[in-house]
């Protein structure tokens, strides 16, 4: 099976974790998800076969029902254009995303265009909320720390949607409850681990 990430020495990674350091999870969006979620799909859908229908409606009285037919298939079509260039592009999105969780980070290599890697580490996430949807899918919303801003154009879709404060987040995921579970436990084990600095001392001499 090709994947996009072949030629990467560590897929979805800029290199290979430092030692200690190991990956617990690696996934990407659910290409129709993420159609439906941020892209808005079924409302384009939607908007289009009420266009369609009015259009019929609007002329079947006026003509032939062969020639009102006719009058509404160039909307039918351009409605399914432009939902098929929808899909083409959470597809593409899709498959050119790699998430990873690691026992001491997020990593998000996303971009179809402009890849751009985003490491966070979990000292720098102060919060962490599921999206969770009925068939199982769902996203992970991340909230920084500090003055840490992020670019809400240049993460996007790998955002939260309708917020001010940029919040980047892993979208619509399969099994999303399970990837929370281990973000949430390998932040909360990483976190309250002890940090333990070796100093240098000189010994006097005798």
């Amino acid at each position: 099976m090709h994947d996009d990430f072949d030629h990467e020495e560590m897929p979805g990674l800029p290199k290979r974790p430092p030692k200690g350091e190991e990956i617990l999870w690696q996934g990407r969006p659910d290409a129709w998800a993420l159609a439906k979620s941020a892209l808005a799909l079924p409302w384009v859908a939607g908007y289009f076969f009420v266009l369609s229908a009015w259009r019929f409606v609007s002329v079947v009285d006026m003509m032939p029902l062969h020639q009102s037919i006719g009058a509404t298939v160039p909307v039918v079509v351009l409605g399914a254009i432009c939902c098929a260039l929808l899909w083409l592009v959470a597809f593409i999105q899709a498959r050119a995303t790699v998430y990873t969780l690691t026992t001491r980070r997020v990593v998000m290599r996303v971009g179809a265009a402009l890849t751009l890697t985003l490491n966070l580490p979990y000292s720098k996430i102060a919060s962490a909320d599921l999206d969770l949807r009925k068939d199982g899918s769902g996203s992970i919303a991340l909230s920084l720390l500090g003055e840490t801003r992020l670019g809400y154009l240049v993460l996007w879709p790998h955002v939260r949607p309708w917020q001010f404060r940029t919040a980047p987040s892993l979208r619509c995921i399969p099994d999303a409850q399970h990837v929370a579970d281990i973000l949430s436990d390998a932040a909360e084990t990483e976190v309250n681990t002890p940090q333990v600095s070796q100093a240098m001392h000189a010994i006097p001499a005798e």
